[in-house]
């Protein structure tokens, strides 16, 4: 194995060569950027670092990782990984995937071979995933699913998706449900984007009508989906909120703005107002807090020790600092940041954030989910009462099969 010391100096030497390639920059990112720079990253041996060489990774240690992240950290780099697909799906592929679904998939989707999303929320099903309505019958050596999914991230850029759907609604809503792997471009799946105040169509709905897909999609046991589940939602939000994701090289969603906050008012001259200093302060502050979390939850995952919903704490935090961010850039940026020139990256990419900045707060789980995770499972307060648990889903008054032919 490679000492520390000389694979920093080999993660030294490789970005003072390449990193200017791959700068962020201020403005918006080209979309073939952050996959160009995974690419580039895992031929040259820095993604995938403590990923099992089994699945094509350095199988280097955690603190290998944290050389390269100080190093990658001087430099203004495109995103290292795609959060969805190397912060969720893949992790949750490492967790439950057989061997065969590990081997064939996750190497691509480390080094950025192949994009992922999530099909889990429904229009009737949000908060409350286990009420999903999706189904999914077996046919011989297929299931056949059927349903529609919503706010699906990047699902037109997506190659497959980790499905839910409910596989025996004769049982209690958690039991009944099964995790699959869908290729998006199988017959009988359709996707529509969603506008959003942004301009932007991240998120989309997708309606699954007959799709068929092998048994050898079924990720874990059938009718053991809740269990896969809980753990993706838990990498959800761990990726979302401390950076992690499969192989290392996750990164949070709350980027760094302080630097960015500071260079903007000084530009302006704002940079001796108390007020100004004072609120940037507090970002920077918030953000070296969230960094300090992130760094022992993903030291905690190295060492083995389960983070559980601590994740919550990290993506609550997350959002506050996101919208915390988004108030102080259009107050620095002015109206540079509500109108600004066809020739200023800068003013639309302050606008660009205030305007995505809520997303942190829903995506992934609302903050008020999180808020009652952190107080039932990290504070031990009494849970939420539960009408429905424990009866068959298929007698839960909400589910539209219960109800058919009643006044």
């Amino acid at each position: 194995m490679i000492d520390l010391e000389t694979f920093g100096e080999k993660a030294r030497s490789w970005l003072q060569e390449n990193a200017g390639r791959y700068s962020a920059g201020e403005g918006p990112l080209p979309p073939t950027l952050s996959r160009e720079l995974r690419v580039a990253l895992w031929d040259a041996g820095f993604l995938g670092i403590t990923l099992d060489p089994a699945y094509g990774g350095q199988g280097l240690t955690d603190e290998h990782q944290k050389v390269f992240g100080r190093e990658a950290a001087k430099y203004p780099l495109a995103p290292m990984s795609e959060v969805v697909t190397t912060g969720i799906c893949a992790p949750t592929l490492l967790d439950y995937g057989n061997e065969e679904q590990k081997k064939r998939h996750v190497a691509r989707m480390i080094r950025g071979e192949e994009t992922w999303t999530q099909l889990l929320s429904e229009p009737g099903a949000g908060s409350d995933l286990a009420g999903l309505q999706t189904k999914a019958v077996r046919d011989g050596d297929e299931f056949v699913l059927d349903g529609q999914k919503v706010w699906t991230s990047g699902a037109l850029s997506s190659d497959f998706a980790l499905c839910m759907a409910r596989t025996d609604p004769d049982v209690p809503k958690h039991a009944g449900l099964s995790m699959f792997i869908v290729d998006l471009r199988s017959t009988g799946v359709t996707i529509r984007p969603l506008r959003q105040m942004n301009g932007d169509s991240h998120f989309n709905e997708v309606f699954l009508d007959s799709v068929r897909v092998p048994v050898t999609a079924l990720v874990g046991a059938e009718n053991d989906g809740w269990r896969s589940l809980t753990a993706m939602l838990t990498h959800e939000r761990l990726a979302l909120g401390a950076g992690t994701g499969a192989g290392g090289g996750g990164q949070s969603w709350a980027r760094a703005s302080s630097s960015r906050f500071i260079r903007l008012a000084r530009r302006r001259g704002l940079h001796t107002e108390p007020i100004v200093r004072q609120e940037i302060v507090k970002v920077f502050v918030a953000e070296r807090v969230l960094a300090y979390m992130g760094q022992k939850m993903r030291d905690e995952i190295a060492a083995g020790i389960p983070v559980g919903s601590k994740g919550s704490v990290a993506k609550l935090a997350t959002a506050l600092l996101a919208r915390q961010a988004s108030n102080l850039g259009m107050v620095l940026g002015g109206v540079g940041s509500q109108a600004w020139a066809v020739d200023d990256p800068a003013g639309a990419a302050l606008a660009t954030d205030s305007l995505s900045s809520p997303m942190t707060a829903i995506a992934g789980g609302t903050s008020e989910i999180q808020r009652n995770t952190i107080g039932e499972r990290v504070l031990g307060l009494p849970k939420e009462p539960q009408a429905d648990r424990g009866i068959p889903f298929r007698e839960i008054l909400q589910n539209p099969a219960a109800t058919a032919g009643r006044a």
